[in-house]
């Protein structure tokens, strides 16, 4: 299990309990990811296996249908599974690429609203169906993970100068973009908490740190081999073959694509390898011109080994290397001895340290410590303070484990709270019998 797993299983164990998101549960996580593992934790409860049984079927829809698109607007000359193989040989690339993150389900609807900008590439049809479809899995897609709001201009850029909407059809896109997300939060005013998710979800990337689960090193291991066949296949496609005019407009949508799918990076609050899922259409695209246009078999033979043997060796290389270092200590949850203190009572983790989680349930709304910190250290907003006190006083968590000293100070700030909460070891705080 890693930590992002750990912090969907507690909020959609929270909004079970009744709960709204980002009123009551402090955290960044997608509203429409969130209630994905809201509906999860109803029907099974905590299960990692059902996280990684739903992910392999998102996996392999994504698989199919890149496939199927590929054949359908014949971006190649011949009808062929290599596209398939490719991407699910790179969907190998790291550990944590199989599980239901935020980037997967997001990225399934960006996969869709790509195919609507094919379809307006190939047939050039003025119909607005598949032009208000662009935009509201655009829009979907963002509910899913706020960093794919990147391809807001992506959509826009592509849509004029590549697929070549009129006005007509940029607007009705926009229209269809915004829809999803105004609904969204149209509900939140409702159960007046707007403000709340427009600073913990819109702004949350501006106002905290980024959690660096795993440097960039390590990143750059596992995926460095895929953007290298990458490149060479975008090469041998613009060298050895050449394609009609719909299928350059494809190549360029892709170009844009993955352009706009590294930006995004740079948006996300953990930095880890499940963030790059989205670049794997695009890789997928431009590898797979290497087994389709090159007709040497040495060389074949060569780069056949290359994405079979080498793509695999690497997600393991890394993820062994992890572990042996310890460079995966604040990304994998890991529990011992002192973790057991927690089992089986409600708790507050004020800290990084989230495996005391692992069988525990959470108590009070501050689920990310990031973004809780800012609430907790505001001691001159008597707003915020009265908000703490309450939800102490109402939950009483039997456990605070205060890794960074946040409620020792809380401690001298309300002392009504040190009332009601010992210090038995450093950093352990008990609810008093």
């Amino acid at each position: 299990m890693i930590q992002p797993e750990l912090i969907w299983m507690l909020a959609g164990e929270r909004l079970s309990e009744g709960l709204h998101m980002y009123k009551d549960i402090v955290d960044d996580t997608g509203p429409l990811s969130v209630g994905t593992y809201w509906i999860i934790h109803l029907i099974f409860g905590r299960s990692l296996f059902i996280y990684k049984f739903l992910a392999a079927i998102l996996i392999v829809f994504q698989v199919i249908y890149i496939n199927a698109l590929f054949i359908r607007y014949k971006s190649f000359e011949e009808n062929t599974y290599i596209p398939a193989v490719v991407m699910l040989v790179l969907f190998h690339l790291s550990f944590d690429l199989l599980t239901l993150s935020p980037s997967l389900m997001g990225g399934t609807f960006l996969i869709m609203a790509l195919g609507q900008l094919f379809s307006q590439t190939v047939l050039q049809k003025e119909g607005s169906d598949s032009v208000l479809l662009v935009g509201m899995f655009g829009g979907i897609a963002v509910l899913f993970h706020f960093p794919l709001i990147v391809f807001l201009p992506f959509l826009i850029v592509a849509g004029i100068t590549i697929s070549g909407f009129t006005f007509r059809q940029f607007i009705l896109s926009l229209f269809g973009y915004f829809l999803p997300i105004f609904l969204c939060a149209l509900y939140y005013f409702w159960i007046d908490s707007l403000p709340e998710f427009v600073l913990e979800y819109l702004f949350a990337t501006r106002i905290v740190d980024v959690y660096a689960h795993v440097s960039l090193f390590y990143i750059l291991i596992a995926f460095a081999l895929p953007l290298v066949l990458a490149m060479i296949g975008y090469f041998v496609g613009l060298l050895f073959k050449m394609i009609t005019v719909n299928q350059q407009k494809q190549r360029q949508l892709i170009f844009l694509y993955l352009i706009f799918a590294l930006f995004s990076i740079l948006l996300t609050n953990r930095q880890t390898p499940y963030q790059f899922l989205i670049i794997l259409p695009a890789l997928t695209y431009f590898i797979t011109q290497i087994f389709i246009y090159l007709s040497n078999k040495r060389a074949l033979a060569i780069f056949s080994v290359l994405l079979f043997v080498g793509v695999p060796i690497a997600g393991y290389s890394w993820l062994i290397l992890g572990l042996q270092t310890e460079q995966l200590s604040t990304y994998i949850v890991e529990t011992n001895s002192e973790h057991e203190i927690s089992k089986g009572k409600s708790i507050v983790v004020l800290g990084d340290d989230i495996a005391y989680y692992k069988h525990a349930s959470l108590a009070t709304s501050y689920l990310n410590h990031k973004l809780s910190a800012r609430i907790l250290t505001d001691f001159d907003d008597y707003a915020d303070m009265a908000s703490v006190y309450q939800q102490f006083l109402i939950e009483k968590p039997e456990l605070v484990i205060d890794q960074e000293g946040l409620f020792a100070n809380l401690l001298v700030r309300i002392p009504l709270l040190a009332e009601i909460y010992q210090e038995k070891d450093t950093g352990v705080y008990y609810l008093k019998k």
